[in-house]
């Protein structure tokens, strides 16, 4: 038997540049978990179990994290999903509720990075994303680091099979920048124009510096709860419902007839929001207000089509239709995205649901999407880890 499942309180740190504040990850587990649970109205001794997301920290750090919150006892689990860290976390929280397992479960998730681009912790054995590597390798010329090496090709090939432009991935990134600049929490809050964008240092293909996400530091927490939980407790009015939520890992399409598209996650995206479509009995057209996966400006441009926001090839036209901005269809990335929040990998999907709870309940200040707030408004959520897992939920105001 399976029970609905309801987010009913986050928190999230400001995200930070590397090394440009004084804090640990016991500091940054405390802050985002402390709002949570005030949030939600309920204290530690109320979780009954806990999963805690980060790529780059010891065995057990999620313990040492959450232990600043109590000492109770319960399960507490550490997860590593690479991007889709913070996800993960959440999904594993929102399984323990809907299938009777705990009525209050914490997902948290946080990073501590270094400065520059992402390095392999160990050189001894062999890397996650080497099978990745080398079918990409046989498609496009490779380079380094992987990351930008990978959503750079992928944003070539659709410019070879759909004539997309360079100016129609750096018009993610501007809008994403834009966005970011009423967000409080943002690692950047500084609008670029266009020329800027396109100007800025070349990465990989049609990427430049200010088209992919930045290594930050920080964390988010969500408090997941069951009807019966929020029933007793009164907590109806900032309930937040999981609708659908789907992981999906590499599919037979990733390896058996290699894309760049599909090697950085375009069917996993695909297969997940079909699932989640189905459970939430919704489409594409029901939401107003999206948090997706924009690590790379071309990576949006992808899930756009992944998402079925349009057509496949037709991602370049939906950007300059305005259609994923204020005034729009949807409002992608309202807090700005990847690109211009941050991306502590294991806060990442964590701050993605505080940011889409805030717009379902109207408290999003100035970033706030209108229609998320009315009567029947839902949000979709999308955050990808390459190796590979993609997760996307669906929610809906209580």
């Amino acid at each position: 038997m399976t029970q609905r499942t309801y987010v009913i309180g986050v928190g999230m740190t400001k995200f930070e540049k590397p090394g440009s504040r004084e804090w640990d990850y016991p500091d940054m587990a405390r802050e985002s978990g402390t709002l949570a649970l005030e949030d939600a109205g309920v204290g530690y001794e109320q979780v009954e179990q806990a999963h805690v997301g980060f790529v780059y920290g010891d065995s057990t750090a999620g313990q040492r994290a959450v232990y600043e919150l109590g000492h109770t006892g319960i399960p507490i689990t550490n997860v590593n999903n690479n991007c889709s860290t913070g996800s993960t976390a959440l999904y594993l929280a929102a399984q323990a509720v809907r299938f009777g397992q705990a009525d209050c479960a914490l997902a948290l998730g946080f990073e501590k990075m270094l400065a520059g681009s992402l390095a392999a912790g160990f050189a001894d054995r062999e890397q996650p994303l080497m099978k990745h590597m080398v079918a990409l390798g046989e498609l496009y010329p490779m380079a380094m680091p992987p990351a930008p090496y990978m959503f750079g090709a992928a944003g070539l090939e659709h410019q070879e099979k759909y004539g997309t432009t360079d100016e129609q991935f750096a018009r993610i990134a501007e809008k994403n920048h834009r966005h970011s600049a009423n967000n409080p929490y943002a690692q950047f809050q500084d609008v670029h124009t266009l020329e800027e964008i396109l100007a800025s240092r070349p990465i990989y293909g049609p990427l430049t510096k200010l088209q992919c996400s930045p290594t930050s530091e920080g964390s988010a927490a969500a408090v997941i709860a069951s009807e019966r939980f929020v029933d007793e407790h009164g907590l109806g009015d900032r309930a937040v419902e999981i609708l659908g939520q789907a992981m999906v890992t590499d599919t037979p399409a990733t390896f058996t007839d290699p894309t760049a598209a599909n090697l950085v996650g375009y069917d996993m995206t695909a297969t997940a929001a079909r699932k989640v479509y189905e459970q939430a009995d919704l489409g594409p057209d029901d939401f107003s207000v999206i948090e997706l996966h924009d690590c790379f400006s071309t990576n949006e441009l992808l899930t756009y089509e992944a998402l079925g926001l349009c057509a496949p090839g037709e991602g370049g036209k939906l950007i300059d239709s305005g259609e994923t901005t204020y005034g729009g269809r949807w409002v992608v990335n309202p807090a700005g995205g990847l690109i211009s929040k941050g991306h502590p990998l294991g806060a990442t999907g964590l701050a993605q649901c505080a940011e889409l709870t805030w717009q379902l309940r109207g408290t999003a200040d100035a970033r706030q999407v209108d229609r998320a707030a009315a009567p029947g408004g839902a949000a979709l959520q999308h955050n990808i880890g390459l190796g590979g897992a993609a997760v996307v939920t669906a929610y809906r105001k209580a």
